[in-house]
């Protein structure tokens, strides 16, 4: 059993939370995920998983030793994706990983646009939360990221591209009929959303802790505002035809609108198929993106 094979056990039993749920992921049996892990233990010197009850959990060294593992894995996969697009860039992989909103608003676009010029690159796109993304990336699980600004500390990556993004308070027309931020119910996203975090750090600069509805997506958000549960603060651009039908209105509140720009990052270096959607996009104006400065 190679390293490899048995740092994806570890990894997916901190995953899981078990030792069936990581042999479920794996297709292999129970007995073959602890004899992996036990092996790991001894090549490594420290216990990494001991019992708990009737399963098992990562010790305190597991739980360090796993976010190595981690890293080595993305980055064994990352150098495969390299050498082969250093030799073939036009059939290579890209992984990428992008928030809820860009996931449903920019790459369907950019990703139908790329792959009809490029038919022999495998995209693969994982849609996640901004607290998901980002150490996907560092951790060498993601060749590209799209999402707001990356935050400090991930390494070496490089920010590639940007795009407008204005983020409004939106509602029903009723609502702004002596709307007040104070007492209206804000509809929020789901933890871990960067637009949740914004939304929590504009009520701070309003001092206000209005009523809330956590909703589990976009979507779920903006249909709550069209159905009039509330008012919520989303992507200008997510929402232009509610607001072009007259379903939803823009209502006017301090601190808004805000300028959020789309970014999309990359390693550095990145893979050869990864330049090439970086050039592609980069190359067709319509798509909305421009190189960073």
């Amino acid at each position: 059993m190679t390293t490899n094979t048995r740092l994806r056990a570890l990894v997916e039993l901190a995953d899981t939370g078990s030792v069936r749920g990581a042999a479920d992921r794996l297709v292999v049996t129970e007995s073959a995920i602890s004899s992996a892990v036990g092996s790991l233990s001894t090549e490594v010197g420290v216990p990494l998983v001991d019992r708990h009850g009737r399963g098992v959990r990562l010790t305190p060294a597991g739980q360090r030793y796993v976010e190595y593992a981690r890293q080595i894995l993305g980055l064994h996969q990352e150098a495969v994706l390299a050498a082969r697009g250093q030799v073939d860039p036009e059939n290579g992989s890209i992984r990428l990983a992008a928030v809820t909103t860009a996931g449903e608003l920019l790459l369907p676009a950019l990703l139908a646009s790329f792959t009809a010029k490029y038919t022999g690159v495998d995209c693969k796109l994982e849609v996640a939360s901004r607290n998901a993304i980002w150490p996907m990336l560092a951790n060498h699980e993601a060749d590209v990221v799209v999402a707001g600004r990356p935050p400090a500390g991930l390494g070496k990556v490089r920010v590639r591209a940007v795009s407008p993004n204005t983020l409004v308070v939106v509602g029903p027309p009723e609502a702004t009929r002596s709307f007040d931020p104070a007492t209206a119910t804000w509809l929020l996203r789901e933890a871990g959303s960067g637009t949740r975090a914004t939304t929590v750090t504009l009520f701070e600069e309003l001092e206000i802790t209005p009523p809330q509805m956590v909703l589990g997506s976009h979507g779920a958000v903006v249909a709550a505002a069209v159905a009039g549960l509330g008012v919520t603060l989303v992507s200008r651009q997510s929402v232009r035809r509610q607001l072009d039908s007259g379903v939803l209105v823009e209502i006017d509140v301090p601190g808004t609108p805000l300028d959020r720009p789309w970014h999309i990052v990359t390693q550095l270096p990145c893979t050869g198929s990864t330049e090439l959607l970086i050039g592609h996009l980069l190359a067709h104006r319509e798509l909305g993106w421009r190189t960073a400065r």
